[in-house]
């Protein structure tokens, strides 16, 4: 990993300064192909608008934004469940590795803080869903998430075809 990445961790309000970058960041990483929500031809000002409205309530999320010396390089969430019987539960969310910062450990260093703040956040259990068989899945498993299963056709690839989605969790040692 580059000594030249920064990490900060900004809650939703304070995010809301970057949402320019965050679209950029998003729609850089769907035209490479990242199934993230969104199918390609995802323009950075529909991206920025996403996030606006993804950050216009405080709810508590944790959002960890990487930067290089070209700027934004990567970010991902921890977003607290909503539901009154789950107060010990969280989502990541959204991890983009921008392709400039790819296979340097970046995303090993951004679910690494991702699950800091969540024990910060008195979070004690993580969820994610990944595209089946990408390089992520792979990320999550050496980071000892435990697989749950595939759901077969859960959403549409970047280009239109059904793709599986596999699950995950981690307890967190508090």
């Amino acid at each position: 990993m580059s000594s030249q990445i920064s990490l900060s961790r900004l809650s939703a309000p304070e995010a809301c300064a970057h949402v320019a970058a965050l679209g950029e960041l998003l729609a850089i990483c769907v035209a490479g192909g990242a199934s993230v929500s969104f199918l390609k031809g995802l323009e950075p000002e529909r991206a920025a608008a996403w996030w606006a409205g993804q950050l216009a309530d405080d709810d508590g999320r944790a959002v960890i934004l990487a930067h290089d010396a070209a700027g934004l390089c990567g970010v991902v969430q921890v977003i607290p469940a909503g539901p009154e019987n789950q107060p010990h539960r969280g989502d990541v969310a959204k991890m983009l590795v921008h392709p400039r910062a790819r296979r340097q450990g970046l995303g090993g260093l951004l679910l690494a803080e991702a699950e800091t703040a969540a024990r910060q956040m008195g979070l004690s259990l993580l969820v994610l869903d990944t595209v089946t068989g990408g390089d992520a899945e792979r990320l999550y498993a050496r980071g000892d998430w435990v697989r749950v299963g595939v759901i077969p056709d859960f959403a549409l690839s970047t280009d239109g075809r059904p793709e599986a989605t596999t699950v995950f969790y981690k307890a967190l040692a508090q």
